[in-house]
């Protein structure tokens, strides 16, 4: 944990010292009071935090403001809706690479069932990007939507910039370095692979099919291995 993240409407408020970022405090950093440590506001500055007191049940803490962190790079990801554990992977992952949204969405080769799973329904989800942000050192947070199918993922994206879907078998070629110089939706499928009708969808809605090389990648190792070649230099 690089970054010690507070929702705004902790900032004042006593942390409980169950907290898993008091145990981090405390335990692995060992800050004591009046010791500063880094922290931020989720979609707002970064700062300083300061231990005031150390009480029986909580940690009263004081934060400092600073400069507001860099905007997030204009990168959206489409993945069909994976298993839940590989889902975890992706939100924390392109968390911490920073990308500005996250659209999961039901496919025609999918298990339907995954959108049912407690990762959505308890909340669960936004602790993974919470855990992204703080190892990349940033307090921003993606954009994440559910969205109907394909067609309205790919209906819900700004006109412009490219479009990219990830494919084994009917890429016209490699995945470029250097695409997130402008803006860039990429879109993963399902581990079965795409449907004949869902690339016809992709490629009405501007998308051009790329590879990641020969070899068959998990989601969650593909996703991460595109956001790097989509963010390195050309």
């Amino acid at each position: 944990m690089n970054l010690i993240l507070f929702e705004a409407g902790e900032i004042g408020r006593p942390l409980p010292l169950a907290d898993r970022r008091a145990v981090h405090l405390l335990r692995v950093l060992r800050r004591r009071p009046g010791e500063p440590f880094d922290a931020g506001i989720v979609n707002g500055p970064l700062g300083k935090g300061v231990i005031e007191s150390v009480g029986a049940d909580a940690l009263a803490i004081r934060f400092e403001a600073g400069a507001p962190p860099p905007p997030c790079d204009e990168i959206h990801v489409l993945v069909a809706l994976p298993r839940p554990q590989t889902a975890r992977k992706i939100l924390s992952e392109a968390t911490s690479l920073g990308v500005a949204s996250l659209r999961f969405f039901p496919s025609e080769k999918g298990e339907a069932g995954y959108a049912a799973s407690t990762l959505w329904s308890s909340g669960e989800w936004r602790r993974h990007l919470l855990e992204g942000a703080a190892q990349a050192f940033d307090t921003r947070l993606p954009e994440v939507a559910h969205d109907a199918g394909l067609k309205a993922s790919c209906a819900a994206l700004s006109p412009g910039g490219d479009r990219i879907a990830l494919d084994n078998y009917e890429a016209s070629g490699p995945l470029r370095p250097g695409l997130a110089a402008r803006p860039i939706a990429l879109a993963f499928g399902p581990e079965r692979g795409w449907s004949a009708s869902e690339r016809s969808t992709l490629r009405a809605h501007g998308f051009e099919l790329a590879h990641l090389g020969a070899r068959v990648l998990r989601t969650e190792t593909a996703v991460v291995a595109a956001l790097a070649l989509a963010k390195a230099a050309p």
